[in-house]
């Protein structure tokens, strides 16, 4: 047997390697388990290795699913899930799959958050890269040590802002697994070529530096010309060991992320979720809530709570969509206002701006607070990236209420302990009329004998198609304008029986259809511009298909 013929159909973009026996038992992407069938036995030298009873796949899933639930907390829950991922990732995924909306709040989002910050005290096995600064000179040479030469997707964050939860330095690294495990689950892209990477530079939070159980290097965040020479030999390693990687920038601060994003865009195929992501995510749920609200776009009035990567990437590409609609870049950029730890973003009040937030500090008065902003500036939409914990009071909802008919409220802050409100709550002070949006999930509410579902704007509904689509068509670039299709089309992919609950996003058990369109999206906009490095098949979308991972297992013998 070889690898080619045991693999082949199961990777469109390369093979995976032989193995025997014992080592293909402890090979995560070969290893069947129980369910190795009598003829591969023999023919791989598992016979006694196994104990004799073949199960298949259904059954391993269901045995593997009483386990999980067995689990007391979220916590053993990951932690369960990540041995079973370093051990069968076959099964990791169907089981991921078959039962979606179980498993993403364990394996990403809220769960991920706690998995970070015990990250020292829970690490059973290394998966991924760790780069550090006492790597520098050597890091193309690290980046080789990769088993998998031909990694496509890699995830990378400096441990700076994870989450809500602020410098965790490499305790982050759970922050690009999951992500990793996501385009896998929910895109289809192929575990083999994913590559998840922490850059330790340090961290500004001492009680991480002196814990008995911190893996990371025991310093303060490395800036300047330091952390800029150490990015750009990374980037400069990246393009030289895996010339057709796609890069996602993860969880950086806001000091460095929008000027990394802006550096490297052009130079790297790669994208920065927390900015585009999340803008892209954020925009389709106001587009879908139109449906509910009536009006249109360029006619809203957006109030963010925070005004880091999160809201000025949603507010940037509600500036590229109002402006599509027929508004002035000025005009567009007018609808969106800005309240961040000092106030009001507006031009005269006094402090220093960051560069993000001077295109929206407008020639207004100053206001202290989130509420006396509701009041006076009176928006249709209200969205929280502060991760200021109930930040959105009752007299704020009930504002937003006393304004709209139906007010947009989007709590987007993560992990749940971070949102700006609960769904109970926005549902509750507004008498049922809000439109809610959450970045973790949160339980349907019952008011006034109406079911309320809400939706959760996770990024999991758009980064995944689009790294899907860039890697198919091969793209040199991702552009704002894919970001934009991928907003359009999450927001025509919900159904009005979501929309009859509140809900302004499609139920998560529909995911791989909907990474498989935002997919088709993002490759026609790369063949269209001329962005791609292949030639546009004669149907995007059944080319994307045929080339996406589908947890089975294969006959080896």
């Amino acid at each position: 047997m070889n690898s080619q013929n045991a693999f082949e159909g199961l990777s469109p973009w390369g093979e995976l390697p032989h193995q025997r026996g014992t080592n293909l038992l402890t090979e995560p992407l070969l290893n069947k388990g129980t369910a190795f069938t009598e003829r591969e036995r023999d023919a791989l030298g598992l016979r006694g290795l196994l104990p004799p009873r073949v199960f298949t796949i259904e059954e391993q899933v269901e045995r593997t699913l009483m386990n999980l639930r067995r689990k007391p907390s979220a916590l053993e829950k990951y932690i369960y899930l990540t041995a079973l991922q370093n051990r069968n990732e076959v099964l990791f995924y169907r089981l991921v799959l078959d039962h979606i909306e179980e498993m993403v709040p364990i394996i990403y989002t809220p769960t991920v958050g706690q998995a970070c910050l015990e990250y020292g005290a829970i690490y059973r096995r290394p998966r991924g890269l760790f780069l550090s600064l006492n790597d520098r000179g050597h890091l193309a040479e690290i980046l080789r040590h990769w088993p998998q030469p031909g990694a496509r997707l890699i995830v990378v964050t400096d441990g700076e802002r994870i989450l809500g939860l602020g410098d965790l330095g490499p305790l982050g690294m759970g922050i690009p697994v999951g992500k990793l495990s996501l385009y896998t689950a929910c895109a289809g892209v192929h575990p083999y070529y994913t590559l998840p990477i922490t850059l330790d530079v340090g961290t500004e939070t001492e009680a991480l530096r002196t814990h008995p159980y911190y893996i990371g290097i025991r310093q303060k965040r490395a800036r300047g010309a330091v952390y800029d020479e150490f990015i750009e030999e990374f980037v400069t390693a990246v393009k030289e060991v895996f010339p057709k990687a796609l890069l996602q920038w993860e969880d950086f601060g806001n000091t460095n992320a929008f000027r990394l994003l802006s550096g490297y865009r052009h130079r790297l195929c790669s994208f920065n979720d927390d900015i585009q992501g999340t803008a892209s995510v954020a925009l389709a749920g106001l587009m879908a809530a139109l449906r509910l609200t009536g009006g249109s776009l360029a006619q809203q009035k957006i109030l963010f709570l925070g005004a880091g990567e999160a809201g000025t990437g949603i507010a940037d590409l509600f500036v590229t969509a109002a402006c599509a609609e027929g508004l002035s870049e000025t005009q567009a950029r007018a609808r969106c206002w800005f309240v961040d730890s000092k106030g009001l973003v507006v031009k005269n009040r006094g402090d220093h701006l960051a560069a993000h937030k001077v295109h929206y500090a407008h020639d207004h008065p100053f206001i202290a607070t989130l509420t006396d902003a509701v009041k006076t500036l009176r928006p249709t939409a209200l969205i929280g990236v502060s991760g200021m914990t109930a930040a959105f009071t009752q007299e704020i909802v009930a504002t937003m209420a006393q304004i709209n008919k139906r007010p947009v409220v989007f709590a987007l802050s993560n992990p749940t302990s971070k949102a700006e409100c609960t769904a109970e709550q926005a549902y509750g002070w507004s008498d049922g009329r809000a439109i809610f949006a959450s970045g973790s999930p949160f339980p349907p509410v019952e008011l006034n004998g109406h079911r309320h579902v809400p939706g959760q704007g996770n990024n999991v509904y758009i980064f995944p198609g689009v790294g899907l689509g860039a890697l198919v068509s091969e793209a040199r670039e991702i552009t704002d304008d894919m970001f934009l299709a991928a907003a359009r089309t999450l927001a025509q992919l919900v159904e009005p029986e979501d929309l009859a609950l509140g809900r302004v996003y499609p139920s998560l058990t529909k995911i791989r259809e909907v990474s498989l369109k935002i997919a088709t999206a993002v490759a026609e906009a790369a063949y269209r511009d001329g962005l791609a490095g292949r030639a546009r098949p004669a149907d995007i979308t059944e080319d994307i298909r045929s080339r996406m991972f589908n947890p089975v297992y294969r006959d080896y013998a």
